[in-house]
Protein backbone atom coordinates (compact mmCIF):
# COMPACT_ATOMS: atom_id res chain seq x y z
CA UNK A 1 0.00 0.00 0.00
CA UNK A 2 1.14 3.51 -0.60
CA UNK A 3 -1.58 5.42 1.51
CA UNK A 4 0.82 8.51 2.40
CA UNK A 5 3.01 8.81 -1.27
CA UNK A 6 4.94 11.86 -0.83
CA UNK A 7 2.28 12.87 2.61
CA UNK A 8 4.76 14.43 5.62
CA UNK A 9 3.99 13.17 8.69
CA UNK A 10 5.47 14.12 12.05
CA UNK A 11 6.18 11.27 14.97
CA UNK A 12 6.78 12.60 18.32
CA UNK A 13 9.41 10.26 20.53
CA UNK A 14 9.91 8.15 17.28
CA UNK A 15 13.63 7.13 18.26
CA UNK A 16 11.76 3.40 19.56
CA UNK A 17 9.34 1.02 20.55
CA UNK A 18 5.76 2.43 19.10
CA UNK A 19 7.10 5.49 17.88
CA UNK A 20 9.83 4.10 15.74
CA UNK A 21 7.35 1.00 14.73
CA UNK A 22 5.52 3.35 13.12
CA UNK A 23 7.75 5.82 11.68
CA UNK A 24 8.67 2.93 9.68
CA UNK A 25 4.96 1.86 8.80
CA UNK A 26 4.64 5.72 7.21
CA UNK A 27 7.80 5.49 5.34
CA UNK A 28 6.40 1.92 3.54
CA UNK A 29 3.81 3.63 2.49
CA UNK A 30 5.15 6.34 0.92
CA UNK A 31 5.45 9.47 3.39
CA UNK A 32 8.19 11.90 4.01
CA UNK A 33 8.79 11.00 7.84
CA UNK A 34 10.38 13.51 10.47
CA UNK A 35 10.66 11.37 14.33
CA UNK A 36 11.61 13.27 17.46
CA UNK A 37 13.48 12.73 20.46
CA UNK A 38 15.22 13.92 23.08
CA UNK A 39 19.43 12.46 22.25
CA UNK A 40 21.02 12.93 18.96
CA UNK A 41 22.40 9.75 19.00
CA UNK A 42 19.09 7.89 19.24
CA UNK A 43 18.04 10.22 16.73
CA UNK A 44 20.83 9.25 14.11
CA UNK A 45 20.28 5.72 14.62
CA UNK A 46 16.55 5.81 13.87
CA UNK A 47 17.05 7.89 10.61
CA UNK A 48 19.83 5.44 9.76
CA UNK A 49 16.91 2.79 10.15
CA UNK A 50 14.41 4.33 8.92
CA UNK A 51 16.47 5.62 5.36
CA UNK A 52 16.43 8.54 3.06
CA UNK A 53 12.30 9.46 3.41
CA UNK A 54 13.24 10.28 7.17
CA UNK A 55 14.64 13.19 9.29
CA UNK A 56 14.90 13.82 13.12
CA UNK A 57 14.88 16.74 15.11
CA UNK A 58 16.12 16.71 18.79
CA UNK A 59 13.24 18.43 20.65
CA UNK A 60 11.66 17.33 23.87
CA UNK A 61 8.00 17.56 24.22
CA UNK A 62 7.71 18.86 27.35
CA UNK A 63 9.54 22.08 26.17
CA UNK A 64 7.62 24.94 24.62
CA UNK A 65 10.33 26.39 23.10
CA UNK A 66 11.86 23.20 21.36
CA UNK A 67 8.24 23.05 19.93
CA UNK A 68 8.29 26.22 18.15
CA UNK A 69 12.12 25.58 16.91
CA UNK A 70 10.47 22.29 15.99
CA UNK A 71 7.40 23.45 13.52
CA UNK A 72 9.99 26.66 12.49
CA UNK A 73 11.87 23.53 11.16
CA UNK A 74 9.13 21.67 9.18
CA UNK A 75 7.89 25.05 7.66
CA UNK A 76 10.97 25.82 6.00
CA UNK A 77 11.87 22.21 5.23
CA UNK A 78 8.44 20.51 4.71
CA UNK A 79 6.01 23.90 4.13
CA UNK A 80 3.53 21.42 5.83
CA UNK A 81 2.48 18.45 7.51
CA UNK A 82 -0.33 15.85 6.65
CA UNK A 83 -0.52 14.23 9.66
CA UNK A 84 0.80 13.50 13.22
CA UNK A 85 1.29 11.68 15.77
CA UNK A 86 1.59 12.39 19.35
CA UNK A 87 3.76 9.78 20.97
CA UNK A 88 5.79 11.24 23.11
CA UNK A 89 5.64 10.11 27.15
CA UNK A 90 6.33 9.01 30.02
CA UNK A 91 5.36 6.30 32.76
CA UNK A 92 5.13 7.29 36.27
CA UNK A 93 4.30 3.74 38.05
CA UNK A 94 3.74 4.37 41.81
CA UNK A 95 1.10 4.30 44.33
CA UNK A 96 -0.87 7.59 44.87
CA UNK A 97 0.56 7.67 48.24
CA UNK A 98 3.55 8.15 47.65
CA UNK A 99 3.65 10.12 44.43
CA UNK A 100 5.27 13.72 44.73
CA UNK A 101 4.78 16.73 43.51
CA UNK A 102 8.15 16.84 41.02
CA UNK A 103 6.39 13.41 39.61
CA UNK A 104 3.41 14.81 39.38
CA UNK A 105 4.81 18.17 37.59
CA UNK A 106 7.05 15.52 35.07
CA UNK A 107 4.27 13.57 34.54
CA UNK A 108 1.82 15.80 33.86
CA UNK A 109 4.32 18.03 31.14
CA UNK A 110 5.53 15.25 29.43
CA UNK A 111 1.95 13.14 28.57
CA UNK A 112 -0.41 16.24 28.97
CA UNK A 113 0.88 19.38 28.43
CA UNK A 114 3.51 18.46 26.15
CA UNK A 115 0.88 16.71 23.85
CA UNK A 116 -1.37 19.86 24.26
CA UNK A 117 1.27 22.35 22.82
CA UNK A 118 2.38 20.28 20.86
CA UNK A 119 -0.37 19.92 18.61
CA UNK A 120 -1.64 23.64 19.27
CA UNK A 121 2.00 24.66 17.89
CA UNK A 122 1.52 22.22 14.61
CA UNK A 123 -2.06 23.40 13.73
CA UNK A 124 -0.73 26.18 11.49
CA UNK A 125 1.37 23.82 9.45
CA UNK A 126 -1.29 20.89 9.41
CA UNK A 127 -3.24 20.87 5.89
CA UNK A 128 -6.94 20.93 6.24
CA UNK A 129 -8.32 17.72 6.29
CA UNK A 130 -5.15 16.14 8.03
CA UNK A 131 -4.99 13.42 10.63
CA UNK A 132 -3.67 13.62 14.29
CA UNK A 133 -3.20 10.60 16.23
CA UNK A 134 -2.82 10.79 19.90
CA UNK A 135 -1.16 7.84 21.72
CA UNK A 136 -3.22 7.59 25.19
CA UNK A 137 -3.49 3.92 27.00
CA UNK A 138 -5.86 0.66 27.68
CA UNK A 139 -5.11 2.25 31.60
CA UNK A 140 -7.88 4.73 30.46
CA UNK A 141 -10.48 2.29 30.71
CA UNK A 142 -9.40 0.61 33.77
CA UNK A 143 -8.20 1.10 37.53
CA UNK A 144 -4.85 0.18 38.31
CA UNK A 145 -3.56 0.70 41.96
CA UNK A 146 0.13 1.96 40.36
CA UNK A 147 -1.23 3.73 37.68
CA UNK A 148 -2.80 6.60 39.59
CA UNK A 149 -0.67 9.57 37.61
CA UNK A 150 0.08 7.69 34.28
CA UNK A 151 -3.64 6.73 33.91
CA UNK A 152 -5.32 10.21 34.27
CA UNK A 153 -3.12 11.30 31.97
CA UNK A 154 -3.60 9.16 29.47
CA UNK A 155 -7.57 9.73 29.63
CA UNK A 156 -6.68 13.52 29.72
CA UNK A 157 -5.13 12.86 25.90
CA UNK A 158 -7.86 10.94 25.01
CA UNK A 159 -10.72 13.17 26.23
CA UNK A 160 -8.17 16.18 23.93
CA UNK A 161 -9.17 13.62 20.77
CA UNK A 162 -12.58 14.01 21.49
CA UNK A 163 -12.10 17.81 22.11
CA UNK A 164 -9.99 18.64 19.01
CA UNK A 165 -11.85 16.53 16.41
CA UNK A 166 -15.32 18.56 17.10
CA UNK A 167 -13.52 21.96 17.44
CA UNK A 168 -11.18 21.05 14.47
CA UNK A 169 -13.83 19.83 12.15
CA UNK A 170 -14.38 23.13 9.80
CA UNK A 171 -11.07 22.30 8.98
CA UNK A 172 -11.96 18.67 8.15
CA UNK A 173 -8.91 17.75 10.35
CA UNK A 174 -9.60 14.31 12.02
CA UNK A 175 -8.23 13.37 15.66
CA UNK A 176 -8.34 10.29 17.15
CA UNK A 177 -6.32 8.42 19.83
CA UNK A 178 -5.16 4.89 20.25
CA UNK A 179 -4.95 3.12 23.84
CA UNK A 180 -2.36 0.54 23.54
CA UNK A 181 -2.41 -2.61 26.02
CA UNK A 182 0.96 -4.52 27.43
CA UNK A 183 3.61 -3.96 24.23
CA UNK A 184 6.57 -4.87 23.93
CA UNK A 185 8.53 -1.85 23.96
CA UNK A 186 12.13 -0.73 25.34
CA UNK A 187 9.86 1.07 28.14
CA UNK A 188 7.84 -2.22 29.03
CA UNK A 189 10.25 -5.06 27.81
CA UNK A 190 8.67 -8.40 28.22
CA UNK A 191 11.91 -9.87 28.47
CA UNK A 192 12.62 -8.33 31.28
CA UNK A 193 9.70 -10.12 33.75
CA UNK A 194 10.18 -12.98 35.52
CA UNK A 195 8.28 -15.93 34.43
CA UNK A 196 5.88 -15.40 37.13
CA UNK A 197 5.50 -11.76 36.26
CA UNK A 198 4.90 -12.82 32.53
CA UNK A 199 2.61 -15.23 32.85
CA UNK A 200 0.60 -12.56 35.30
CA UNK A 201 0.21 -10.40 32.55
CA UNK A 202 -0.40 -12.65 29.94
CA UNK A 203 -2.98 -14.25 31.51
CA UNK A 204 -5.18 -11.33 31.40
CA UNK A 205 -5.28 -10.89 28.28
CA UNK A 206 -7.62 -13.07 25.43
CA UNK A 207 -4.52 -13.34 22.76
CA UNK A 208 -2.53 -14.50 25.68
CA UNK A 209 0.68 -12.77 24.73
CA UNK A 210 2.37 -9.32 24.35
CA UNK A 211 1.59 -6.83 21.61
CA UNK A 212 3.86 -5.80 18.64
CA UNK A 213 4.89 -2.33 18.34
CA UNK A 214 4.16 -3.06 14.39
CA UNK A 215 1.04 -3.56 15.64
CA UNK A 216 0.35 -0.53 17.25
CA UNK A 217 1.66 1.21 13.91
CA UNK A 218 -0.69 -0.39 11.63
CA UNK A 219 -3.70 0.79 13.63
CA UNK A 220 -2.13 4.44 13.53
CA UNK A 221 -1.41 4.31 9.85
CA UNK A 222 -5.26 3.54 9.50
CA UNK A 223 -6.70 5.73 11.34
CA UNK A 224 -4.12 8.29 9.44
CA UNK A 225 -5.38 6.94 6.01
CA UNK A 226 -8.23 7.77 4.10
CA UNK A 227 -9.51 4.26 4.80
CA UNK A 228 -10.55 5.64 8.03
CA UNK A 229 -12.31 9.11 6.74
CA UNK A 230 -15.16 8.71 9.05
CA UNK A 231 -13.72 7.85 11.98
CA UNK A 232 -13.54 10.84 14.18
CA UNK A 233 -13.21 11.52 17.80
CA UNK A 234 -12.57 7.94 18.61
CA UNK A 235 -10.16 5.64 20.65
CA UNK A 236 -9.08 2.34 19.31
CA UNK A 237 -7.84 0.05 21.93
CA UNK A 238 -5.20 -2.24 20.70
CA UNK A 239 -4.82 -4.97 23.62
CA UNK A 240 -5.66 -8.32 22.55
CA UNK A 241 -8.64 -8.07 24.70
CA UNK A 242 -7.49 -6.79 28.01
CA UNK A 243 -10.17 -4.56 28.50
CA UNK A 244 -12.94 -5.86 26.42
CA UNK A 245 -12.82 -9.40 27.59
CA UNK A 246 -12.20 -12.18 30.53
CA UNK A 247 -9.82 -14.64 28.61
CA UNK A 248 -11.06 -18.47 29.37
Amino acid sequence: MNRFTDQTVLITGGTSGMGLATAHRFVAEGAHVIVTGRTRARLDAAVEELGPRASGIVADAADSGAMDALMETIRDRHGQLDSLFANAGTGTFLPFEKITEPDFDHGVDINFKGVFFTLQKALPLLADGGSIVINASWTLHRGNSVLTLYSPTKAAVHNLARTLAASLAPRAIRVNSVSPGYIDTPMYPAAALTTSEAEAVTGQIVAGRFGRPEEVASAVAFLASADASYINGQDLVIDGGLVGAVPA
